[in-house]
C-alpha cells in the first residue's frame, strides 16, 4: 500500500469526531457523555494500539537519531494515553477495543515492509500526517465535551499529539507539501475501514506498558473520581 493510499485523517476519527450528532448516551456523574465523546475515547485507545507498536519497530528499524527520538516519544506518550484510557472507560461504561482499525493496521504493515532510509522517512511523514490532521478534532472534542473525565483526555491527548507532531518535524524528514496535501485531501474509506473493532467476549485487555524511563504521565483523576478511577482490573496482556 502506498502512502497516499494510506493518508487518510481518522487516526482518531477525525470524520466520525466532526459529523456524529451530539446525542446524548449516557447521563453521568461527570456530565452527559455523546456519542462523539465515546468514540473519542475509543479512538484514542485505537491510536495507541497502532502507533505504540510503530514506535518499538522505529526502535529497531530506524537509521537517524530524530527517528530514535520521535520512536521513544510514541511509546511514551501512548502509555501514558492508554492508561488514562483504561481508567476512564469502564467509569463511563466505554468498551475498549484490543486492536487497531484496519486502516491504522494498513499503517502497521507499511512500515515493515520498509527498511532503511524508506522506512524512516515513511514513518516520519505517516505519523506526522495522521497527528497533524487530528490535531483540530481534539482541539473540538475539548471545547464542546460536557463530560469532566473526557475533557481531562482531551487535555492529555492534544499535549501529546503537540509533542509527537513536533518530534516528527524534528527528524528533518517530513515533506510538508505531501503530508499537507494529504491532510486536507484524504481518499474516501469505507467506515469499515476506519473502526476498530470490539474486544472478543472474555478477551485479556491489552496494556501498552509504559518504558522504565518514561516521562509522560497518566492524568491525575483522583479530584475528578473522588479516588476511585482505576476500575474494573482483568488481567492483562501486557505489550
Amino acid at each position: 500500500m502506498t502512502l497516499a493510499a494510506l493518508a487518510y485523517p481518522s487516526m482518531l476519527g477525525l470524520t466520525k469526531a466532526t459529523t456524529a450528532q451530539d446525542r446524548i448516551i449516557a447521563n453521568t456523574q461527570w456530565g452527559p457523555l455523546t456519542e462523539q465523546d465515546r468514540d473519542f475515547v475509543v479512538k484514542v485507545r485505537s491510536a495507541g494500539l497502532w502507533e505504540y507498536p510503530v514506535g518499538q519497530m522505529g526502535l529497531q528499524k530506524g537509521t537517524t537519531p530524530g527517528v530514535i527520538t520521535a520512536s521513544k516519544h510514541l511509546i511514551d506518550g501512548h502509555a501514558a494515553l492508554d492508561t488514562t484510557c483504561r481508567k476512564i472507560a469502564p467509569l463511563l461504561n466505554i468498551t475498549l477495543p484490543n486492536l487497531a482499525s484496519p486502516q491504522q493496521q494498513g499503517f502497521v504493515s507499511q512500515l515493515k515492509a520498509d527498511n532503511g532510509k524508506k522506512f524512516d522517512t515513511d514513518f516520519a511523514n505517516i505519523l506526522r500526517m495522521t497527528h497533524g490532521a487530528i490535531f483540530n478534532a481534539i482541539a473540538k472534542i475539548r471545547s464542546t465535551t460536557k463530560n469532566s473525565l473526557v475533557r481531562a483526555l482531551a487535555d492529555q491527548a492534544n499535549d501529546t499529539v503537540l509533542d509527537h507532531m513536533t518530534v516528527m518535524e524534528k527528524t528533518g524528514l517530513v515533506d510538508f507539501d505531501q503530508t499537507l496535501f494529504q491532510q486536507t485531501t484524504p481518499p474516501k474509506l469505507p467506515a469499515s475501514d476506519l473502526t476498530p473493532p470490539p474486544p472478543a467476549p472474555g478477551q485479556q485487555q491489552v496494556v501498552l506498558t509504559p518504558p522504565p524511563t518514561a516521562t509522560s504521565t497518566p492524568v491525575d483523576l483522583s479530584g475528578l473520581t473522588g479516588g476511585n478511577a482505576s476500575g474494573p482490573s482483568p488481567s492483562p496482556t501486557v505489550r
